[in-house]
């Protein structure tokens, strides 16, 4: 063997070595449904499926990544079997429907005031929603908490 096929030998047999041991590419992973998941609907653990991704996703949209990102969201758009689902296809269940009355409280310093009004639109934890004070009829907007009231005045 000359000089030059001996260098050659060692160099492919170094650059194998470094091929070896480099981390392989992480396999990004994705959920679909397994079956059709209409608007409206509640989405649970027993309709979804985390699939591993062969090529990342065309675009920009975002799509949901683990099986947590979407458990017990609900279903803006249909959700078709096996296809990727954007983020924006999903959002927090309502803990206020419309016309159904809530608790309104305002609070300031040690100062807590309820009344009950009813809801002009539907909102999840932390949406700005419209509201109308059942005695006087006047409406206002106020905050949807995580306990189902609404929050009004500093928040």
């Amino acid at each position: 063997m000359n000089r030059h096929s001996s260098f050659s030998a060692l160099a492919m047999a170094l650059l194998a070595m470094i091929a070896m041991a480099a981390p392989a590419p992480a396999q990004e992973q994705a959920v679909v449904s397994t079956r059709v998941i209409y608007p409206g609907e509640t989405i649970t653990m027993d309709a979804l499926d985390e699939i591993v991704l062969r090529r990342p996703p065309r675009g920009n949209t975002a799509i949901a990544r683990m099986l947590e990102d979407i458990d017990g969201k609900v279903a803006r758009r249909t959700l078709l079997p096996g296809r990727l689902i954007p983020v924006s296809y999903v959002r927090e269940p309502y803990l206020v429907e419309n016309g159904s009355p809530v608790t309104v409280l305002f609070t300031e310093g040690a100062l807590t005031i309820s009344i009950r009004a009813v809801p002009l639109q539907a909102g999840a934890a932390g949406d700005m929603i419209r509201l109308r004070n059942a005695d006087s009829g006047r409406t206002f907007t106020g905050m949807v908490m995580a306990d189902g009231t609404v929050k009004v005045g500093t928040i």
